[in-house]
């Protein structure tokens, strides 16, 4: 179980420029963080280098002891912009596929369908559903397969006020639990939050 999330003067470089440097946050359990700056300033890279995908120019990561292979390989969620789901399959056999894969078990697929009310698109090809009904499906797999360190890229978009506030409630909950957030953003984060500023 991850419990802090620590980074040291982290700089990120990518296609030959400097996004930024210096960078630090130490974040604990219970704790959020919202990375705001302009676009380019290298929010999503951050989270990326945290999940291990993208490789610092100086600087270190750390989770508070944990050897970061195993933070990595199983304590770590990436919410990517995207939602990462193939449109054929159906809500279904995307959130299942996910939560197993994820190291969570059959069962909490129906408990996160509940939590985003998706039990009754469950059987409809992801093409079929709304922009805001595909992101709740990808958000529902933080909940399916439960890990300490959510990494969040825009996750509020494109939710409208309601699903704004029932993924709030969501998160609340996973940091009264002991997690952590990180996660890029344009709009407040609503919950309590740090807030780290990356600029171009």
């Amino acid at each position: 179980m991850i419990s802090q999330l620590v980074i040291k003067d982290a700089a990120i470089r990518r296609g030959g420029r400097l996004l930024f440097e210096g960078v630090s946050l130490d974040l604990a359990a219970g704790e959020a963080c919202a990375l705001t700056g302009p676009n380019g300033s290298g929010k999503t890279s951050l989270l990326r280098a945290v999940a291990g995908l993208v490789r610092l120019e100086a600087g270190e990561i750390g989770f508070g002891g944990v050897d970061p292979g195993d933070a990595r390989g199983g304590a770590i969620h990436l919410q990517g912009h995207a939602d990462g789901l193939k449109a054929a399959h159906t809500a279904r056999e995307e959130l299942t596929f996910w939560t197993v894969w994820g190291g969570g078990a059959e069962a909490a697929v129906r408990e996160a369908a509940r939590d985003l009310e998706l039990t009754g698109l469950l059987d409809l090809e992801v093409r079929r559903l709304s922009a805001g009904q595909r992101r709740r499906l990808a958000l529902a797999r933080l909940v399916a397969a439960p890990r300490a360190l959510w990494l969040l890229d825009e996750p509020l978009s494109p939710l409208d006020a309601r699903w704004r506030d029932g993924f709030a409630a969501i998160m609340r909950r996973h940091l009264d639990g002991g997690g952590l957030i990180v996660a890029a953003m344009h709009d407040p984060l609503p919950v309590a939050t740090r807030s780290l500023e990356l600029t171009a």
